[in-house]
């Protein structure tokens, strides 16, 4: 399974946001050059973070864009739900009318399990938590 670079991208971009949280409002430049990411591309993935409600915008001078809410409270599962959808690791474990075998099929067991795996770290996990461990990874390369 590999993910698009939409998510990639956008928990990079969310990432930033959280780190700064209590500094205020990033501009889109800031995030894209922090992060590398073209500033056209990740103007659409904000928007797409935007209309979610997990974004939202200040204008003004000293405008951009912060988390609607604390870092804690936003868990990976939300992230990747609005950009990338449900995840799933089969499409028959969400539509029995995908394959079939769905019924009798001897590896389903292993599909659920997989899928279980993912759901639960990523619900586990908040931009909180990325946060915490960005300033201690930049604190070690100090060092």
């Amino acid at each position: 399974m590999k993910l698009s670079t939409r998510s990639r991208y956008g928990v990079r971009a969310l990432l930033e946001l959280a780190i700064d949280y209590d500094k205020g409002p990033l501009q889109i430049k800031t995030i894209a050059e922090r992060e590398k990411i073209s500033n056209k591309y990740l103007e659409q993935l904000i928007a797409i973070l935007k209309a979610s409600g997990l974004v939202t915008s200040v204008r003004g001078p000293k405008g951009g864009y912060m988390l609607s809410r604390q870092p804690k409270d936003i868990h990976l599962s939300e992230v990747f739900k609005v950009l990338e959808g449900p995840i799933t690791v089969f499409d028959c474990l969400v539509d029995k009318d995908a394959c079939t075998r769905c019924g009798d099929c001897l590896t389903k067991k292993i599909w659920v399990n997989m899928q279980d795996a993912i759901n639960k770290v990523l619900d586990s996990v908040t931009l909180q938590d990325m946060a915490n461990d960005a300033g201690k990874h930049k604190e070690s390369t100090k060092n």
